[in-house]
């Protein structure tokens, strides 16, 4: 138990590097500081718990799939579109495999199952945490266009191609025609509904 629990430990502080490596598409799209994974991982969790929610399907289940659908970028980094046909990848499934191997067998079977699950791509919520990531991506992409970078539209028109559910379809259109803090309008002037 020990061993594992040390395993454990070192699990979640290699989830950590996450939080340090950055999005290197935005790189590309000369986004002098991007995103991390994983400001990108907690966004396209809520983006689909909200799609589950509203495809009738499971808004924890979908939440926790994101949250470990970038999880093999600590070993892999976030390999730009650019790179892919030059670059020999191990499958995330594989890697996940590697990364829980020796955690308590609760823990490994919970992320291996979410990891296998979204890669599956046939449940609906792998479906709703596969539109979120993309989702994600073109808002992300929008609020870096609105911080003056104009070099976005490719990452907005990919995510638009990828989305799969009427939701995810109608929230894009919507995320195209709303500023980014047209929110903080409504609410610093009163016009959110009243509880």
């Amino acid at each position: 138990m020990a061993d594992e629990t040390e395993r454990l430990a070192g699990f979640l502080y290699e989830i950590g590097l996450l939080k340090r490596y950055r999005r290197t598409g935005w790189l590309v799209a000369g986004v002098g500081d991007p995103e991390s994974i994983a400001d990108h991982s907690l966004r396209a969790a809520v983006i689909a718990s909200v799609l589950a929610a509203l495809e009738g399907a499971d808004p924890a289940r979908a939440a926790l799939l994101s949250l470990f659908h970038d999880s093999q970028e600590t070993r892999l980094t976030d390999l730009p579109h650019l790179a892919r046909p030059y670059v020999t990848k191990a499958s995330n499934e594989r890697v996940t495999a590697h990364q829980t191997r020796g955690l308590p067998e609760a823990v490994a079977a919970m992320i291996t199952g979410a990891v296998s699950e979204y890669e599956g791509k046939a449940s609906p919520e792998a479906v709703c945490a596969r539109d979120a990531d993309k989702l994600e991506c073109l808002i992300q992409a929008v609020e870096y266009r609105e911080q003056g970078n104009r070099n976005t539209r490719p990452w907005i028109d990919s995510s638009l191609e990828q989305l799969r559910t009427e939701s995810a379809r109608r929230l894009a259109r919507q995320a195209l025609e709303t500023g980014s803090l047209d929110w903080l309008a409504r609410a610093m002037n009163g016009d959110d509904p009243a509880p």
